[in-house]
């Protein structure tokens, strides 16, 4: 794929992350029902109005689209495509229905690799977009191309990504930190978390803790804001390959805890490994 190419599908998923963000915000502006899935985790209307504009703006690129929300094709199916976007509308439904600002619109623009294909996946992500609409804050970043935060990103929506990048602090941008720092969910803490937490409080002494909500967690890795984030908890696809190419093009890794190797998509099952980010 030319650079230009490449370009014109980073900027094509900022706009659907706009669009998915701007609907997102209409139904939390007032009052909404919660629904709970077949696994008892939230769904709200957002999520799905999210999904379907999603959906639409990204039509015109001709890639097949695989959505939290619409995830019903086929293995064989998915499996033979070459490259498709991985959509996740409104990560952190639980941040949504508390109302702290902590969800974020994911996409991922998927690539197969060029490792054998198998059960344990065939793609990884090219490029990646994570956006926080309540903080209009926008993370982006492309294989080889770098890694960007963008305060007050929906504001400019009418500019080309070159030009965003100009506007954009590249990543990692943090203060160098007093303390060993561990990155951890607001929402899923389990025994083996705090396990590790432990294995690390015997390696670096007393720690420093930040928590967030959401595929935010991995914005915060590539700004440098944490050392590590361990996640012994389950996740998706569509909730971890748009952060993961951001935290690789900052100079981080996702390493998934059963290969020891970075994370690979399109599995036969789309739940994620446990996994770190250091």
């Amino acid at each position: 794929m030319s650079g230009a190419a490449l370009m014109s599908l980073v900027d094509a998923a900022i706009q659907a992350a706009f669009a998915g963000g701007s609907a997102i915000l209409e139904v939390y502006a007032g009052p909404f029902d919660v629904e709970l899935k077949t696994d008892h985790s939230p769904l709200t209307l957002a999520d799905r109005n999210a999904h379907t504009v999603i959906e639409r703006s990204l039509s015109h690129t001709g890639l097949p689209i695989l959505s939290e929300e619409g995830a019903t094709v086929p293995v064989s199916d998915r499996q033979r495509w070459h490259r498709y976007w991985l959509v996740d509308p409104l990560d952190g439904t639980k941040e949504f229905v508390k109302r702290n600002g902590e969800f974020t619109v994911n996409i991922a623009l998927m690539e197969r690799d060029d490792h054998p294909s198998g059960p344990l996946g065939s793609a990884g992500p090219l490029a990646g977009v994570i956006y926080a609409p309540v903080k209009d804050v926008l993370y982006f970043a492309w294989k080889g191309g770098g890694s960007y935060r963008m305060h007050g990103a929906a504001t400019r929506s009418a500019i080309a990504a070159y030009e965003r990048v100009a506007m954009s602090t590249r990543l990692p941008a943090a203060e160098p930190r007093a303390a060993y720092t561990v990155l951890a969910s607001r929402s899923h803490r389990s025994p083996e978390t705090e396990a590790f937490i432990q294995r690390k409080e015997q390696e670096h002494g007393t720690l420093a803790f930040t928590f967030m909500g959401s595929a935010l967690k991995f914005g915060l890795m590539a700004e440098g804001v944490a050392d590590v984030y361990p996640r012994y908890a389950p996740t998706m696809e569509w909730d971890t390959a748009a952060g993961q190419i951001i935290c690789t093009e900052a100079g981080r890794q996702l390493i998934d805890m059963t290969t020891n190797a970075p994370m690979r998509y399109n599995k036969n099952e789309l739940v994620n490994n446990w996994f770190i980010v250091q």
